[in-house]
């Protein structure tokens, strides 16, 4: 039996599917840490103290996962240095400065319209007594 020479096309990819893996990628930017590492990130380079002082009110446990998870995606360049004490320095890929993009516009977006949430919510619970 020979290999057919026709080109199979990926299923498409759509993150309203339930098992659509885009899912798994959206968690990863847009938790609430992956979106302040991101856009930390958009500004320069960071070693993992920075960073952590950057992004403030994250723990080292936090931080470090949501470090790792990112790299894994393909978002961050690790580069660990040979040199005593050990200096690593993280860094955005293209992919990662595309999603850092998208994740900053939305931040600020945010930013600006707090104060109209907040306002909403105020409404919402008074309107039903709480």
């Amino acid at each position: 039996m020979g290999v057919s020479s026709q080109a199979t096309t990926p299923p498409p990819v759509s993150v309203k599917a339930p098992m659509c893996p885009s899912r798994g990628v959206l968690e990863h930017v847009t938790s609430r840490w992956g979106v302040l590492v991101l856009a930390a990130l958009k500004e320069r380079s960071y070693r993992f103290s920075e960073l952590r002082r950057e992004v403030g009110g994250v723990s080292e446990k936090m931080l470090a996962q949501t470090l790792q998870t990112l790299e894994r995606d393909g978002f961050l360049l690790r580069d660990a240095k040979p040199v005593i004490p050990p200096r690593v320095d993280y860094s955005l890929t293209a992919l990662g400065r595309e999603a850092a993009e998208q994740v900053w516009a939305l931040a600020r977006w945010t930013e600006r319209r707090t104060a109209e949430v907040q306002a909403a919510r105020a409404a919402y619970d008074e309107a039903r007594g709480s």
